[in-house]
């Protein structure tokens, strides 16, 4: 049985489409990702299919249960942790645990057993006495996650879960997720940091409230179709940033770390003109060469090719 699917899911608010028709889906136990930036309508999709938000139209099933007519069974085989700390900071870490894991019915002997591994498991073991306030973000975070965790779901929603925490909670959350997909929990997340893509089995780049690319990592960056990417390593970068920009020869042109990255569908044809470009504004230019595209280019690539579609 599939752990997810999506058929034609949409939500409007009045004028506003934050869902717009998007069909997808999950095997058990794969890490799934929806990307995409701000406002996408990736926390919507997770909304209703937590049964908290009712779909204009449209229909989405999780563990086989309808996410509008068994919502309240699908939180009971479900863990979310949301992009905001649900937690009590004048509460413990082991208070806050205790009262989620009693809101799941879990009690006694399994409460006791559960709290000492999950709390060990993300690193909080010796922070059980210490008030929530006082933990760092990232603390607070694999906290929250320890507490969606304390009923054993088998199916776990994460709302953009490292958003604004630290490298190594980061890092030990998603070792924790690959942990838990392994044993056969099936794992949505949404992010908008594209290194944490590529550690997903699948994933879904969202736009304007629509599905614009759907695959493997791999799949999406090799797609028929893609854009070429040109990279430059120049000096002064700004200079060669609003100079091919000007030149609009670009579908994108955009600063990539010390670097910058031209995106078109014949960007590798430009390569000679580019250089030229540079030379004649006096830009010192280290290298102009074509590259294998990053998940982040083809993300932006499917972007500009679905807003030139609006037009």
């Amino acid at each position: 049985m599939q752990a997810l699917v999506i058929d034609q899911l949409t939500k409007q608010f009045e004028r506003f489409t934050a869902v717009d028709h998007i069909s997808l889906e999950m095997q058990r136990g794969e890490i799934f990702g929806l990307l995409g930036p701000n406002g996408a309508g990736k926390t919507t999709t997770i909304r209703i299919l937590l049964g908290l938000l009712l779909p204009t139209s449209g229909r989405a099933t999780v563990l086989g249960l309808d996410a509008v007519k068994d919502a309240e069974k699908i939180r009971q085989r479900s863990g979310y942790v949301s992009q905001k700390f649900a937690l009590y900071p004048d509460l413990t870490a082991a208070e806050n645990f205790d009262f989620y894991a009693h809101v799941y019915g879990v009690r006694g002997a399994r409460l006791t057993e559960r709290r000492r591994a999950l709390l060990e498991q993300v690193g909080l073991a010796g922070a059980e006495k210490q008030r929530v306030a006082a933990l760092a973000g990232g603390s607070r975070q694999r906290l929250a996650l320890a507490c969606a965790l304390a009923h054993e779901p088998e199916f776990l929603f994460l709302d953009e879960p490292t958003a604004g925490v630290d490298a190594l909670s980061r890092r030990a959350l998603w070792n924790l997720a690959y942990d838990l997909a392994e044993r056969g929990t099936s794992i949505l997340v949404t992010t908008h940091y594209m290194d944490e893509a590529e550690n997903c089995n699948r994933i879904a780049f969202l736009y304007q409230g629509k599905i614009v690319a759907e695959g493997a990592p791999f799949e999406i960056k090799h797609a028929q179709g893609r854009a070429q990417v040109v990279e430059v390593a120049c000096e002064p970068l700004d200079l060669a940033l609003n100079a091919l920009r000007d030149a609009q020869w670009f579908d994108e042109v955009a600063l990539y770390g010390s670097n910058l990255h031209l995106l078109s569908p014949d960007a590798a044809a430009r390569i000679e003109m580019v250089k030229q470009l540079l030379a004649a504004k006096q830009i010192h230019v280290q290298r102009v060469e074509q590259i294998e595209p990053s998940l982040e280019d083809a993300f932006i690539a499917r972007l500009r090719s679905a807003d030139r579609s609006r037009k």
